[in-house]
């Protein structure tokens, strides 16, 4: 699957073209590496990382998905690595303070 279509799908991006435009752009990173195709392939167990609303999303591929459905199947098919969205700084900082 395509990463656009992916980002699409998983409800990253209201639009496809909103998802290409972030794939193009090359702010976005698949295992490490920075991708600057829309066309990129995608596969399960992959690693991508993203910037989305002022934070950094890194997120696991575990299904792909067959279409864009509802948020809760959408989310079904990822599992999120950045812990809820938090800064890793921010969250060092939280556990050196207690």
């Amino acid at each position: 699957m395509r990463i656009d279509k992916l980002l699409w799908f998983l409800r990253f991006a209201k639009t496809r073209a909103l998802a290409q435009s972030m794939a193009e752009e090359g702010h976005i990173r698949l295992n490490g590496r920075r991708i600057e195709r829309a066309h990129q392939r995608i596969s399960h167990g992959d690693v991508i990382v993203f910037a989305l609303g002022g934070s950094v999303r890194v997120i696991e591929i575990l299904v792909l998905p067959e279409r864009r459905g509802p948020a809760a199947e959408a989310q079904a098919c990822y599992r999120s690595l950045d812990a809820a969205g938090l800064s890793p700084i921010a969250a060092a900082e939280d556990t050196n303070a207690a």
